[in-house]
């Protein structure tokens, strides 16, 4: 991370030949709780030691400019109106963000930014909300704007709806922000209550196994996913009026209801179901400190998600029956959005390197693709990295 910084700041000295400051805007895992923060449910997330890094300062000359690292492409903004574009796509994560201060008057001055991260696209590490929140915060910071955290969650999410396209919830953009070094956040998607639960590993680590893939259905598949658990409750809310989401449905009631709800709404709707309820048990077995516990859930939702759910994929699927074959694995589980991205495993540290060899090993000879495999750890949310004094409005 510290190549990465100093890449980020030589980067940005040498186009706008000033001192930045500079903010980590991590991604994030999310250890149980797939597709239930859209249904009002519980998740467990955390963030990581993969960061997004900005650079900021404020413009001598009355322009602003955000220039991409990663793809090298510079955009000068309009702070009048912060508009979508088509073109660059990276663009809107961030335009979507500057648009709402914008448009609520707050004092947003002209500025450079440089980013650049290490936050892997596609890997279901939510570089997005990593790229939303950092920018949020560093405007934040710059401009002294005072906005709490909590709206910069908010004001991300937003910027994910109508810039980017994808209605997601909320877990992304809370993990990146509010994670804390060496805890899971169990985080109610309803009231945004959340704690705080130590992830005291002992001698595990947590092993993302990225398959490389990123199959096409993901984004239109989420939407649909999203559709079908509405047309549930829909259907349930005839018979049970008191009911607003799938966190307020009990098994008993899509049993009795099981024949009126068409096509795979059924499975889909049992399936939140059962995981907002296994979050919750997993933040008691994470009290108690049992991992293995804990381990069983998550390949009880990796079922689910493929079964039930179906947001897995043959590659997904693959990864995990392969981490079975192995007694020092507790728990694996695909994460993320689905048709693609990482498995998360949860494994003994003296155990991990032959894993990760024999995974990528069988891994390549059944699809020929090149797995990617990531050691990480549980890191603080966003955060300045350095001030510039002379940088600081």
């Amino acid at each position: 991370m510290q190549n990465l910084e100093q890449e980020i700041h030589a980067r940005f000295t040498q186009l706008f030949n000033k001192e930045p400051l500079l903010v980590r805007s991590p991604g994030r895992i999310n250890l149980i709780g797939e597709h239930t923060d859209y249904n009002d449910g519980f998740v467990m997330p955390a963030a990581i030691d993969k960061d997004i890094i900005f650079a900021i300062a404020p413009s001598d000359n009355g322009e602003s400019y955000i220039y991409s690292v990663k793809y090298d492409e510079r955009i000068k903004v309009d702070l009048k109106s912060p508009e979508k574009v088509e073109d660059p796509a990276w663009a809107n994560y961030l335009l979507g963000v500057l648009h709402q201060m914008v448009e609520e008057g707050m004092p947003v001055k002209p500025f450079n930014c440089v980013f650049g991260g290490e936050v892997p696209l596609g890997a279901g590490l939510s570089s997005s909300a990593a790229l939303e929140c950092g920018f949020a915060f560093a405007l934040n910071e710059l401009f002294a704007l005072k906005i709490p955290k909590i709206r910069l969650v908010k004001m991300a999410q937003w910027a994910e709806h109508h810039y980017a396209g994808v209605k997601c919830g909320i877990m992304d953009q809370f993990a990146s922000v509010m994670g804390k070094e060496g805890h899971v956040i169990l985080l109610d998607c309803r009231s945004l209550e959340y704690r705080y639960s130590p992830m005291d590993l002992k001698d595990f680590i947590i092993v993302l196994c990225d398959t490389k893939v990123k199959h096409k259905l993901v984004d239109s598949e989420y939407n649909t996913r999203r559709n079908e658990c509405e047309t549930g409750v829909a259907i349930l809310k005839k018979y049970y009026p008191e009911i607003t989401s799938l966190r307020d449905v009990k098994p008993e009631m899509l049993e009795k209801h099981k024949a009126e709800l068409p096509g795979k709404v059924y499975n889909r709707c049992t399936y939140v179901v059962s995981e907002i309820r296994r979050v919750q048990q997993a933040s008691r077995d994470l009290d108690a400190g049992d991992l293995v516990a804990f381990g069983k859930k998550m390949y009880e939702t990796h079922e689910g998600l493929s079964k039930l759910y179906e947001v897995s994929c043959k590659e997904l699927d693959f990864l995990v029956e392969e981490s079975k074959k192995f007694d020092k694995v507790l728990g694996a589980r695909m994460m993320g959005g689905g048709f693609g991205g990482c498995t998360i495993n949860i494994i003994k540290k003296d155990a991990a390197d032959r894993f990760i060899s024999h995974l990528t090993k069988a891994y390549r000879e059944a699809f020929s693709i090149d797995m990617r495999a990531y050691k990480v750890s549980i890191r603080e949310g966003t955060s300045v990295l350095s001030k510039s004094p002379a940088s600081i409005i």
